[in-house]
């Protein structure tokens, strides 16, 4: 991206930030899913516009995702001291890091290569980062064979969207752990559709804030993200945003199956 093309989109939120002409970042396996579902146009079509930004603008994504910070007692609930674990859908590493230590080998599987890179590099420098391999996939097709790890998660990824999981993708995340492992989906966005499919539902209790990296960047990132609290934020001026401020679900959920023998 051009610096001319980085200053018209600053101020842009994400349902305007790209346009069709984006499109052609996107490989043909990525278009394939993405593009199957929905208008077509990024305009209309905000999943498509999330494939933008992590293929277009991966160090804005890896900026708001840094200070979305899970609850701490939900990753105190994800099992430990397991031997594999696959992560589906790892983006920049927003849970990849808090899964160091806790098995002998992880897998994480993430489509956009711009992301792969940028959790790559954060792995290099991190005690523990040589047990991660990080690799290209998708929900459909994972590469990662039959009943071969402990815990297999997703944190805010899957979807009941064919591109973005499904059923078929729900189901391949199953095929890959053992009997007795588990399946968890961290932030789900959709407890109804996975509770349907078996799926029990915990949620962690007490107010979360998005802690940014200053006022400035507050405002900037909620412009881009969540543009109808952005008058709230600016006005506010802290750097600690509610989600209740910003109008969404905190990241303090998980759905989770375990896997019959």
């Amino acid at each position: 991206m051009t610096a001319g093309e980085r200053l018209s989109r600053r101020a842009t939120d994400l349902r305007t930030r790209y346009t069709v002409a984006d499109l052609d970042v996107l490989s043909a396996e990525e278009a394939r899913r993405f593009l199957c579902c929905g208008t077509g146009d990024p305009r209309t079509d905000v999943p498509l516009a999330w494939e933008l930004l992590y293929r277009l603008e991966p160090e804005l994504y890896d900026r708001l995702a840094s200070v979305e910070r899970l609850h701490r007692d939900l990753l105190e609930w994800l099992p430990a001291d397991v031997d594999r674990i696959v992560e589906v859908g790892a983006g920049a590493g927003r849970l990849t890091l808090d899964l160091l230590g806790r098995a002998r080998e992880i897998v994480a599987i993430e489509p956009a290569q711009p992301l792969r890179e940028i959790l790559a590099r954060k792995l290099s420098g991190t005690e523990g980062g040589e047990r991660v391999r990080v690799t290209a996939g998708f929900f459909d097709d994972l590469p990662t064979p039959d009943n071969w790890s402990d815990l297999v998660v997703a944190c805010s990824a899957l979807t009941p969207e064919s591109g973005h999981g499904g059923d078929v993708g729900l189901g391949e995340m199953e095929r890959v752990c053992r009997a007795g492992g588990c399946v968890a989906i961290v932030w789900p966005n959709n407890v109804a559709w996975l509770e349907s499919r078996g799926y029990r539902h915990v949620s962690f209790p007490g107010v979360m804030c998005v802690e940014f990296d200053s006022p400035e960047d507050a405002v900037e990132l909620t412009e881009i993200f969540y543009p109808r609290a952005a008058a709230e934020v600016r006005r506010r001026g802290s750097r600690r945003v509610s989600f209740d401020t910003l109008g969404i679900n905190p990241p303090r959920d998980v759905a989770f199956k375990v896997i019959a023998a």
